[in-house]
C-alpha cells in the first residue's frame, strides 16, 4: 500500500500547488482532492496499470495525515493513551504509554522530520534554525513541543511532543486514578479555597502540571485566575481565565518576553490568583515577592522531594542578581509559601503524591521550618495529625482542615 499512498499523496501534493490552495484555510478541500485521486488510482489499478489497492479508506486516512496532519506519527497523536511521542533519529522513534516507554515502528527520513517540525510550528510563529537552534511551541491542540537541531545534537534532529490531555481536570479524578487520596484532595481543595500559596514539586513527567490545573479547578467560580508559562500547558475550565506565554527573540534578537516580565504585567491584570506553569530562574524572585504582598499562587518546580523544593526556591531568587541575598529570600519563602506538595512517578508508570508539608514561617540555623501533613505510610499517602502551623487563611475562609487532618489512619492491610 506505501506505493500507492507515495502515488497518490505526490498527485495530491501537484494539485495543490497548481491550484494554489490553502489547506489551512480550507480544511476540506484536502479530503475533497485525496477522494478525486483515489477514485482515479482505483480506476487506473482496475485496468491494471497500476497495482491494486486493498484498504481505500486506510489509504484515505494516511495521505490526509501525510498532507494536514503529522504522517507517520498521526496515529500516535490520535491514540488517547500516548502521552508522549518523541524522535531520536528517523530510525529511532519512541512513545509513552502510561510512563513506560516503548519503540514503534515508524521509520522516517530525515527530510520528513524536519517537514513534520515545520508543520508542527506553521501555527506557532516560532522558528528553528542555525541562529536559534532550540525551539519550545504549544500545538494548536495543546501540546508541547521541543526541538533540538544540530550542530547542538550529534547529527538529527531531536523532537519531542508531550500530548495534552484533556482526561483529568479534577482531583476528583486525580483520586479515582489513585494518584491522591479521598482525604489528601479535600485537603487541597480547602487550601485552594482558603487562598493558600501552593509550591508543586516532583521530577519530570511526574503530574506536577496537572496537579496544577487539578487545584486550580477548585477555585472560586468569580477568581480571575491569570497565568504565566514559557510554553502554554495549563487548560483552565474557569470562566476568568488570562494566559500567556513567554516569547523568543526575532531575527534581530529583539522582541523577547520573559517570565520575569509576564508576572509583573500580570500583576496589573487585577488577578485573585497568579499560577506560574513552573519557575527555573531569576523569575522566582518576582513570584516571591508578588505571594508576599497578599496574591494567592501556585507554581511548580523540579526538586527531589518537598523540603529540597523549598531549598530550591530559596536559592533561585539570588540568579536575579548580586544585590539578592539569602538574608532577605529565605524568610519571605518561609512566610510566603504555605503547602508544598511533592509528585512522583513510580515504577509502572503511576504518577502519585508523595507528601504535603507546610512550612511553620519559622527559619532555624538558615534552613525553613516544615511540618509533614500527608506522608506514604504503606505506599498510601496518609495524614499525620500534624495541624499547619499557620492556620489564618484556614479561619478567613471559614474552613476547619482539622477534621481531615486528624483523621485516623487506615489499618495497616495483612502482609503478603
Amino acid at each position: 500500500m506505501s506505493s500507492a499512498v507515495s502515488v497518490i499523496t505526490e498527485r495530491v501534493r501537484e494539485r495543490v500547488r497548481t491550484e494554489r490552495l490553502d489547506l489551512t484555510v480550507d480544511p476540506t478541500a484536502a479530503e475533497r482532492l485525496v477522494r478525486d485521486e483515489l477514485r482515479a488510482y482505483a480506476e487506473r489499478a482496475l485496468a491494471g496499470s497500476l497495482p491494486r489497492l486493498d484498504d481505500e479508506q486506510a489509504a484515505l486516512g494516511r495521505v490526509l495525515a501525510d498532507l494536514t496532519g503529522y504522517g507517520p506519527l498521526q496515529p500516535y497523536f490520535d491514540d488517547p493513551t500516548v502521552e508522549e511521542i518523541w524522535i531520536n533519529a528517523p530510525d529511532a522513534v519512541f512513545i509513552a504509554r502510561a510512563g513506560v516507554t516503548e519503540r514503534v515502528d515508524a521509520n522516517l527520513t530525515d527530510d520528513q522530520v524536519r517537514t513534520l517540525v515545520e508543520r508542527m510550528l506553521q501555527s506557532t510563529g516560532r522558528r528553528v534554525d542555525l541562529a536559534s537552534p532550540f525551539v519550545d511551541a504549544s500545538l494548536p491542540d495543546g501540546s508541547r513541543l521541543h526541538v533540538v537541531i544540530p550542530d547542538v545534537t550529534r547529527q538529527h534532529w531531536a523532537v519531542n511532543v508531550r500530548k495534552f490531555s484533556q482526561r483529568i481536570r479534577s482531583l476528583g479524578r486525580l483520586v479515582e486514578l489513585g494518584s491522591l487520596t479521598p482525604l489528601a484532595a479535600e485537603f487541597l481543595r480547602m487550601t485552594v479555597l482558603a487562598g493558600g500559596n501552593i509550591l508543586v514539586s516532583g521530577a519530570t513527567h511526574s503530574g506536577k502540571t496537572t496537579l496544577l490545573g487539578a487545584m486550580l479547578a477548585s477555585a472560586r467560580p468569580n477568581d480571575r485566575i491569570v497565568t504565566v508559562e514559557e510554553t502554554f500547558e495549563l487548560d483552565l475550565a474557569a470562566s476568568d481565565v488570562v494566559a500567556m506565554q513567554c516569547r523568543t527573540p526575532n531575527l534581530e534578537g529583539a522582541g523577547e518576553i520573559s517570565l520575569r516580565r509576564l508576572i509583573k504585567e500580570a500583576l496589573r491584570m487585577r488577578p485573585d490568583r497568579l499560577v506560574v506553569g513552573e519557575v527555573r530562574e531569576a523569575e522566582s524572585l518576582d513570584l516571591l515577592i508578588a505571594l508576599n504582598s497578599g496574591l494567592p499562587g501556585m507554581c511548580s518546580i523540579h526538586a527531589n522531594n518537598a523540603r529540597d523544593a523549598l531549598v530550591k526556591l530559596s536559592t533561585l531568587p539570588l540568579l536575579a542578581g548580586r544585590n539578592i541575598d539569602s538574608g532577605f529570600v529565605v524568610p519571605t519563602v518561609a512566610s510566603a509559601i504555605d503547602l508544598v506538595v511533592h509528585c512522583e512517578l513510580v515504577k509502572g508508570g503511576q504518577r502519585r503524591v508523595a507528601e504535603i508539608v507546610a512550612p511553620t514561617g519559622r527559619v532555624v540555623d538558615g534552613v525553613i521550618e516544615a511540618d509533614t501533613l500527608f506522608g506514604m505510610l504503606s505506599g498510601t499517602l496518609t495524614p499525620t495529625g500534624v495541624l499547619p502551623a499557620r492556620l489564618e487563611r484556614f479561619d478567613g475562609a471559614g474552613l476547619d482542615p482539622a477534621m481531615l487532618l486528624r483523621a485516623p489512619a487506615p489499618e495497616p492491610g495483612p502482609r503478603a
